[in-house]
């Protein structure tokens, strides 16, 4: 049996406090993977475990040392999603050729995917101009389409931001909500608001929207209209009709790019047969310049207890 003896890895206190996570979380993840004690004596972390065991969990520290030196906001998922691959590397962060993955630098750091099923999304979204990114809540499906979006915005690779979906299930009944157009879709879209609150900022944000930089319209405010220039979202489409969905499709203009994102086990509609996602993904599936990306469970970088609800109920299903 090999004797538990102590390696150092000197780093400094800032990135010390930004690897070990909120009261430790991150280092508490890394002794239960790996049978090891973390300590934090000054200067960087004392490992103490067996040889082998020490070995894999100075793999981590030092794969989690190489992100925040990318300028990556180190969180939970990146941590676990390190553990969860025998080598100890993140594949999703960089290509073959080892171009960087980050999409867009937000106000805590670097936006990327956090996992292999995002980074095969963001492959999608780069390659086609019509996205279709299809997956469970939490699996970071809308919040990469906004990261891309911005970042397409402040490259100004696109003129602005369309932001639309079916205000209220399949309904878009706004009449009854008090305020003018954008406080009666705000409510709705909040998720969205704070995706781009984190990469943009509270003023930043408020800037753009006031100069008409980034858009929000019920879907019904889509009809008749030509999009140019502009990154279209359409969010929560599985809750658009096929003639809703057509008409949204159909508003692409020159220089435009759509990412349609949506979950398919959650149609709101009377009849689930009459979501308009899951028939356009059927129909334009091969169509040149149309991407379509499934996220699954193994995508969640939510609490990692919503991963096991979404499984949990994907099993009831089948």
């Amino acid at each position: 049996m090999s004797l538990a003896t102590d390696d150092f890895i000197e780093l400094d206190e800032d990135k010390v406090l930004a690897l070990s996570g909120p009261s430790q979380r991150y280092l508490a993840l890394i002794e239960g993977a790996y049978h090891v004690l973390i300590e934090t004596p000054g200067g960087g972390f004392q490992v103490t475990g067996k040889v082998r065991d020490r070995q894999r969990a100075n793999v981590i520290i030092n794969a989690l040392s190489e992100l925040y030196d990318e300028g990556v906001d180190i969180s939970e998922v990146d941590v676990r999603t390190l553990i969860q691959n025998p080598t100890g590397k993140s594949p999703v962060w960089a290509d073959h050729h080892g171009q960087s993955h980050v999409i867009v630098m937000g106000r805590k750091g670097a936006i990327a995917p956090k996992t292999e099923g995002q980074a095969a999304y963001y492959k999608e979204l780069l390659r086609n101009d019509l996205t279709f990114g299809l997956g469970p809540a939490g699996s970071g499906k809308t919040f990469m389409a906004v990261a891309h979006g911005t970042s397409l915005l402040l490259k100004g690779a696109v003129d602005r931001l369309v932001i639309t979906r079916p205000a209220v299930e399949a309904g878009e009944k706004l009449g009854f909500l008090p305020g003018d157009l954008n406080e009666k879709v705000d409510p709705y879209l909040m998720p969205i608001w704070q995706a781009l609150d984190d990469i943009l900022g509270a003023d930043g944000l408020k800037r753009r929207r006031e100069r008409n930089e980034i858009e929000v319209a019920p879907l019904a405010y889509m009809r008749g209209r030509t999009l140019s220039n502009a990154y279209v979202i359409v969010d929560e489409a599985q809750n658009t009709t096929k003639q809703q969905m057509k008409m949204v499709l159909t508003r692409l203009g020159e220089g435009s790019k759509m990412v349609v994102t949506g979950d398919p086990s959650q149609v709101d509609l009377p009849r689930a047969s009459d979501s308009g996602l899951a028939h356009a993904v059927g129909l334009l599936n091969g169509v040149k310049g149309v991407g379509i990306s499934r996220l699954t469970a193994d995508d969640v970088v939510r609490h990692e207890l919503v991963a096991r609800i979404v499984r949990a109920y994907d099993s009831e299903q089948t």
